[in-house]
């Protein structure tokens, strides 16, 4: 049983971080986060519930969080029980006619709702949607090779705006509506993301992955990084493999107005809240402008909003 000197210790130390976190809550008060969640905790209920729990207190404390999701481990088990092989070029999935009706089955459907009912559980209020709904994500193939996967071309995104204002939480499934003929297209969840934090002009983007940021050359996690040193390091090799489309993602958001993008590890608890509300953070942010003035509480590299 614990004693009530131990409960005391308890609740003044969590009172002691809700202080610390004010200028964090004041600083992002009516920031635009969009969020990219994918990766194992989507097929764990108890993490699900977590990170859900994570949104909704963003939007509790004036945050207007944007959820933009993947699903290929959903897609993959769907797609094996109903007997469809999958193909891959390069390590990406060759979307065919067959497959993308799958894909956009599991992504709309079983995944975008599972987010939402777990946000609404938590006390939110949620709403899915998909790149196809009002035309907001509108695509042309990435690559002939890949059959529909697309790429965003053109983006509308009034309606997101319409929904955050309205005091709701978007969650957004990655499946695109063609140019032509009315296709539907598969996008990179990351890509997805990306697209939708530079359309809205995003103070952040944060790609949560199964990783715990993006290393240097000594295997260490670098906490703040320009443009260019992420240019550099991606053409010396240091970072390769499956780091390299979410830091090309990272850099396409800031060419189209995001302020900051942060490379994170979902698997971390309540990584979201760390990386917005803490003095160190939660992963690597890479931004274009050096602040003039390093603020107090603020780790290096970053200038607040």
């Amino acid at each position: 049983m614990m004693k009530a000197q131990d409960m005391t210790r308890d609740f003044a130390s969590a009172a002691a971080t809700l202080s610390e976190a004010l200028p964090y809550m004041q600083r992002y008060s009516g920031a635009v986060v969009v969020v990219k969640f994918g990766g194992n905790a989507m097929g764990d209920d108890a993490e699900m519930a977590k990170f859900a729990s994570d949104i909704v207190l963003m939007k509790q404390v004036g945050i207007h969080p944007v959820v933009v999701h993947g699903g290929g481990p959903m897609i993959n088990d769907l797609l094996g029980k109903l007997g469809i092989e999958s193909r891959f070029v390069r390590g990406k999935r060759v979307t065919t006619k067959e497959t993308v009706e799958v894909v956009e089955m599991v992504l709309s459907g079983l995944v975008n709702k599972r987010i939402v009912q777990a946000i609404n559980d938590a006390g939110g209020r949620a709403i899915g949607i998909s790149g196809k709904d009002d035309d907001l994500m509108v695509c042309e193939p990435d690559d002939p090779e890949l059959g529909f996967v697309g790429r965003p071309v053109e983006m509308n995104i009034q309606i997101i705006r319409d929904l955050y204002l309205a005091g709701l939480i978007p969650v957004i499934a990655p499946v695109a509506t063609g140019m032509e003929d009315n296709e539907t297209f598969n996008v990179n969840g990351d890509t997805a993301a990306g697209a939708i934090a530079g359309a809205l002009k995003a103070d952040r983007l944060l790609l949560l992955t199964d990783v715990s940021g993006v290393k240097d050359a000594s295997g260490e996690v670098l906490t703040a990084m320009t443009p260019e040193q992420v240019r550099q390091m991606i053409a010396d090799g240091t970072i390769a493999g499956g780091m390299i489309p979410k830091t090309e993602t990272a850099l396409m958001a800031l060419d189209d107005g995001v302020r900051a993008v942060v490379i994170l590890d979902g698997r971390v608890p309540n990584a979201t809240l760390l990386e917005l509300f803490t003095e160190h953070g939660a992963g690597s942010l890479i931004r274009s402008t050096e602040p003039r003035v390093k603020p107090r509480g603020l780790r290096q590299g970053d200038s607040g909003l």
